[in-house]
């Protein structure tokens, strides 16, 4: 699809969370709208949309959606970043942030970032430890560093509500991910088995299902807006 019609747009990952290290990558992810009339065609259009180079990932409205009120960690932050990292913010995209919460729902906070946390440390398994090769190790130690962070903001978006993207201690966070991809594993297994803990025994302000309706809403306007390209 050539010149997908940006809604919302910003830079997430390494330099969000405040981790970003020299020579780092900028990402991007992105929401955008296909033309109505492709939706009603025999052939969907493309459902998300990635590049190289510079590193983007734009999915179209509706997948958006789907995945955001799943509770995705990593299609989540989009709506939570600070200010200045927004490339692209047109109105739909702006009414898209004021419904951020709707999003919400404690059960899938709760499953969501365990599940990309645990995800994070069984790709540590195996790779870790001084007779690992560097790269493997440089790997590993971004592996922990994701586990961390990823149970750090899902603690507190499930005990608050707001997602805070920008990590509170982002030194912390790598001397973590230098000392498991040593081979100390047994420090991202403990870290992940307290936050299991921390989930089980705190209440949260979140409902147990996300509000669909303002999505739903939302969604119609933008197919209004964009019936032809």
């Amino acid at each position: 699809m050539n010149n997908p019609a940006v809604l919302l747009a910003g830079t997430v990952g390494s330099v969000a969370y405040g981790l970003a290290t020299p020579g780092f990558d900028i990402d991007t992810l992105g929401v955008f709208a296909a033309p109505t009339r492709d939706l009603v065609g025999l052939e969907q259009p493309q459902q998300t949309i990635a590049t190289t180079n510079p590193d983007q990932q734009l999915h179209e409205a509706a997948k958006y959606c789907h995945l955001a009120l799943k509770g995705n960690p990593s299609v989540s932050e989009l709506l939570w970043l600070p200010e200045e990292l927004y490339t692209a913010r047109t109105p739909l995209g702006e009414q898209l942030l004021t419904i951020r919460t709707c999003f919400l729902s404690a059960p899938r906070v709760r499953d969501a970032y365990l599940g990309f946390a645990d995800q994070q440390l069984r790709r540590l398994t195996g790779r870790c430890g001084p007779h690992v090769e560097h790269r493997t190790r440089r790997r590993s130690a971004k592996h922990a560093r994701h586990l961390a962070r990823l149970v750090g903001q899902g603690i507190k978006l499930y005990k608050t509500g707001h997602l805070q993207v920008r990590v509170e201690d982002p030194e912390w966070i790598r001397a973590f991910g230098d000392r498991v991809a040593s081979g100390r594993t047994h420090e991202a297994a403990s870290l992940l088995i307290a936050a299991r803990k921390v989930f089980d025994t705190s209440r949260s302000p979140l409902p147990d299902e996300p509000d669909k309706g303002p999505a739903l809403e939302w969604l119609s306007a933008v197919r209004t807006t964009h019936w032809e390209s």
